[in-house]
């Protein structure tokens, strides 16, 4: 029985060289992913020791240099920065000469498409959006989480298959994301994955506030099955006393969430009150019982409104 030989990476044809600008938690992991997929970083660029450790732990022996010496060295480079700070870094790095035609600029922020680029591409690069939708963690860990993960991809057309393609090599799968989308994409997964956090990390204060001597594990179940669900049917989803209309049991939550962690009480409201909208239109909440419901959501928020009792003059004194 003959065997196939299956190819190394690294023999395949058109292996790039590959930069990271910025080693925060995301720029380091991709890198590394291309590597396994037959590129070869050659340059880093960090400033803090956080950021220079995540380098070394993903990156080892891959130096460390300033970003213009990266462009330098690397024919496709990841501007993985803040997005506050993209645009100022893009418009500094093609101003001093730093970007060579024909390169490869990709950066990983989910706010901007590919016009963010266009100081570069003005000196010759060729720009690529490419957003993980994953949330990073700066270890090894999120190299295996890429398998699979959705990429929000905005390039020009001519770019569209050498964009897609990266993205594959690193076991992503590309959705294509038009330019004036972006910042509603962006939102959209800030709003689902980034409160998501919140939403978790309260609640399992509340739990343990509550003598839950083990509340991740009683929250795992019930959370991943309230995704599974939320993904599968959306609003049908929906459960809990806000779908149901218990006004007295929400009326109960938000006194104790008053007395025990007032600071989640906003929060809870806001929800509740997103939750109601949405259940109405689907027909789940019934009309006759959202009246009393959306009286307690409104109470709460006075009371909340109102700094719980203190009035304006005092709540604004220095």
């Amino acid at each position: 029985m003959s065997t196939v030989h299956q190819p190394d990476p690294k023999d395949r044809p058109a292996r790039l060289t590959v930069g990271v600008v910025g080693a925060g938690r995301v720029g380091p992991a991709l890198a590394a992913s291309l590597q396994l997929a037959g590129h070869r970083p050659v340059a880093v660029s960090g400033v803090s020791d956080a950021s220079r450790r995540r380098a070394a732990l993903l990156l080892p022996d891959v130096p460390l240099v300033p970003p213009a010496d990266v462009l330098q060295r690397a024919d496709l480079v990841l501007l993985t920065v803040p997005d506050d700070a993209l645009p100022g870094l893009v418009q500094g790095l093609a101003e001093t000469g730093a970007v060579r035609p024909g390169q490869l600029l990709v950066h990983t922020s989910g706010r901007y498409g590919a016009k963010v680029l266009d100081p570069a591409l003005r000196a010759g690069a060729l720009p690529l959006a490419l957003h993980p939708a994953m949330t990073f963690t700066g270890t090894p860990v999120d190299v295996q989480r890429l398998a699979g993960c959705s990429f929000g991809v905005t390039a020009p057309d001519e770019l569209r298959l050498a964009a897609e393609a990266l993205v594959i090599e690193m076991g992503g799968e590309p959705e294509w994301i038009a330019e004036e989308n972006r910042p509603l994409y962006h939102a959209a997964l800030a709003l689902g994955a980034n409160h998501l956090v919140t939403l978790v990390a309260q609640s399992l204060e509340l739990l343990r506030t509550a003598g839950v001597a083990a509340p991740d594990r009683m929250l795992g179940p019930l959370l991943g099955a309230a995704l599974d669900n939320a993904l599968r049917s959306g609003d049908a989803a929906l459960t809990g006393p806000v779908a149901r209309g218990d006004a007295g049991t929400v009326a109960a939550h938000v006194a104790e969430l008053r007395r025990h962690a007032p600071q989640t009480v906003g929060g809870y409201l806001a929800m509740a009150r997103a939750t109601a909208d949405r259940a109405l239109a689907h027909g789940l909440l019934k009309p006759e019982l959202a009246e009393d419901l959306l009286g307690v959501l409104a109470d709460g928020a006075e009371e909340t409104d109102g700094t719980d009792g203190t009035d304006g003059a005092e709540g604004d004194a220095r």
